[in-house]
């Protein structure tokens, strides 16, 4: 009887299940893969379909209230925006107008960028610039570790909270597992505020473990921000055993963009606290233009409408005439992405993928290397770094348009993490950025196909066997 009743409840749950797969419109290969994996699979498939299958676009995983001090804040930031013209910017219209209408954040002009490479030299701008801070400092990353850095840090917050300025820490719940409780009842008790990103908890583990914040912002009295790829971890300075020096890049930022990175992480802060003080127009700075550079805001989640990174991507590599130039450690595209970079190729456009020879996964290092025979079979051309792990997360096209942020350029970045991605529309930068990516291609060996494609059928099996688990690596 009891079994019976179990069976019962079981298909039941599952008909449900399957109805909501059909109601919002997955792919039909992924809605077909989970309907055979809730009816063959006991009980399993069930727990990982909730895990890792629903439909977040669809099922907003959070509804946020917009009370009107929230409509207020957005508008006072994009009051602050010295707006650009279409005439300006005629070659990438369909870009920024994808932009506005995924995030709306619109370009500004007026902003002074600056490059910044591995962990030393972000690092030192940062603490330089916090040292500056006058009013407050708002903190966020995805890896926040005890260590050296850590250390450096508090040390300097107790004593700005001693000068008067208010410090807000956000840290994602898995991301920074192994953030003790001893550091961050230290930072409370010193005075500054800190919270947990979707903290893994039991009533919530199903709902929340595979969604992540993946962002990394400061903002410093909303006058200087820096975003990027590098996370609070002494791996990028010391490094590990394993991978060596984290090689990343990241940004340094002045002007009106800066309006951008602190909406969204008042956002999110609004997300996990619920205080509403952090609304107060009294966050805003007015001041004159810090330089010459336009440049756009792109954030995306699970719980938005669209994957707005994943289409910025796709945008790029769509608007490429000569070149496209792209550096990320995670390459697993999925179909959209790896169309447009074989397209792209295909009709004459050089494109090079550059990615560390060494991952600090074995499972991803596998299912990353089964899209390479495809990708150079295309005549995308593909480089392995080795000096270390490389960590960036760039892209730049046509020495025109570049992007700097936290975004992958895979699955669980463009469907299951909150990120956030600058693009920059100056020829300066891009070239800059262009010269580094060549002067690290230079350091890097290229992959030949005709060698790839004859390695061995144990090679194959792998990253065959690695690519089924594609959607959630």
């Amino acid at each position: 009887m009891v079994y019976a009743t179990f069976l019962i409840l079981y298909f039941l749950t599952g008909t449900i299940i399957v109805i909501k797969l059909l109601v919002y419109g997955m792919r039909p290969t992924k809605t077909l893969a989970w309907m055979l994996a809730i009816f063959t699979i006991p009980v399993g498939g069930m727990l990982f379909y909730l895990l890792l299958g629903r439909n977040r676009r669809k099922n907003k995983l959070f509804k946020l209230k917009r009370t009107d001090d929230i409509s207020t804040y957005l508008k006072k930031a994009e009051s602050h925006y010295d707006a650009v013209t279409e005439e300006e910017y005629q070659e990438h219209q369909k870009l920024i107008r994808l932009i506005i209408r995924n995030c709306g954040f619109a370009p500004s002009a007026g902003n002074k960028l600056k490059l910044l490479k591995n962990g030393n030299a972000t690092f030192q701008a940062i603490f330089e610039s916090l040292q500056k801070a006058t009013d407050f400092i708002h903190l966020q990353y995805y890896i926040f570790e005890d260590g050296e850095l850590a250390e450096g840090l508090f040390e300097l917050f107790a004593q700005k909270i001693k000068e008067g300025v208010q410090i807000r820490i956000l840290y994602d719940g898995i991301g920074s597992k192994s953030l003790s409780k001893k550091y961050i009842k230290k930072l409370r008790k010193a005075g500054v505020e800190i919270y947990s990103f979707l903290p893994v908890r039991f009533g919530k583990f199903l709902s929340s473990i595979n969604y992540r914040n993946h962002r990394k912002i400061i903002v410093i009295d909303n006058k200087i921000a820096f975003t990027g790829g590098i996370n609070i971890s002494d791996k990028y300075v010391t490094g590990d055993p394993t991978l060596g020096i984290w090689h990343d890049m990241h940004l340094q930022l002045e002007g009106p963009v800066v309006h951008s990175l602190q909406a969204i992480f008042v956002m999110d802060w609004y997300l996990v606290s619920n205080k509403e003080n952090i609304l107060s127009p009294l966050y805003f700075t007015t001041y004159k233009k810090m330089g010459t550079m336009t440049a756009q805001t792109v954030h995306s989640g699970p719980d938005e409408d669209f994957s707005a990174t994943q289409q910025l991507y796709f945008s790029l590599i769509n608007e490429a005439k000569d070149y496209i130039y792209i550096a990320n450690p995670y390459i697993i595209p999925g179909e959209a992405i790896l169309e447009a970079l074989k397209v792209a190729a295909l009709s004459g456009v050089e494109v090079r993928l550059l990615l560390s020879d060494i991952s600090d996964s074995t499972i991803v290092r596998w299912c990353v290397r089964s899209y390479f025979e495809g990708l150079m079979e295309a005549g995308v051309k593909i480089y392995l770094f080795s000096d270390g792990f490389l960590h960036s997360k760039t892209i730049v096209v046509d020495d025109t348009v570049s992007s700097v942020g936290t975004t992958n350029l895979d699955i669980r970045s463009f469907e299951q993490n909150y990120e956030v991605n600058v693009i920059i529309y100056d020829d300066t930068f891009a070239i800059e950025l262009k010269n580094d990516f060549l002067s690290d291609c230079k350091q890097s060996v290229q992959l030949n196909y005709a060698t790839f494609v004859n390695r061995s059928w144990i090679e194959k099996l792998k990253e065959g066997m690695a690519k089924v688990f594609s959607p959630i690596l």
